[in-house]
């Protein structure tokens, strides 16, 4: 099984705190995350990837992201879940591969873009073929230019970033891995209702 996190060397230093300004999204495009504190409403970018977006939707209309642990959080820069292999936190949570599964889709070919890596952006996680990402996606906490024009964004935070900042940390130590991590209760589409 092929690694789907962030490639390890990311440079971390230098990283600013504004917030990104999202643009308001249709309901269709419209994708809710409910966290231990809130639910975080994120608009989905089918402009920049329309076949990420449809993913990430086909999964989330599946139930696919529910109970899905934050497996990988550092602090300062992003919180990466959505391992729907090995990232559900009640049927059969893996902590040794946690984060190195996907889906039963296909991997997706890159749709990057001239977007900046800011703070609520949402970028999908691949492995070092830039063509191989597939479920998991990660929210970034801070600005991370290392990464503009090499993952592909998917959307951007609206609300409730409060609640994506106190999403449990992982040790530095272990590259951000969480030990009993906070999960993704609940997500869904805002045009599916609740």
């Amino acid at each position: 099984m092929k690694f789907k996190g962030l490639a390890a060397f990311v440079v971390l230093a230098g990283l600013a705190t504004g917030v990104m300004s999202a643009v308001a999204a249709e309901p269709e495009d419209t994708m809710i995350i409910t966290l231990k504190d809130g639910d975080v409403t994120v608009a989905l970018r089918p402009d920049l990837a329309p076949k990420h977006v449809e993913q990430i939707k086909k999964l989330v209309r599946e139930g696919a992201y529910d109970n899905v642990a934050f497996h990988r959080v550092i602090e300062g820069f992003m919180a990466q879940t959505g391992d729907v292999q090995y990232g559900d936190m009640e049927d059969g949570y893996d902590p040794a591969l946690v984060g190195t599964g996907g889906s039963e889709l296909p991997d997706l070919p890159a749709e990057f873009s001239n977007e900046p890596y800011v703070r609520g952006v949402v970028g999908m996680a691949r492995a070092q073929d830039p063509n191989s990402a597939n479920s998991q996606f990660f929210i970034m906490f801070a600005p991370a230019p290392s990464l503009d024009g090499q993952y592909t964004i998917v959307g951007a935070v609206e609300s409730g970033m409060e609640f994506v900042d106190r999403i449990k940390k992982g040790e530095n130590a272990l590259n951000g891995a969480v030990a009993d991590p906070d999960r993704m209760i609940k997500v869904r589409i805002a045009a599916d209702g609740n």
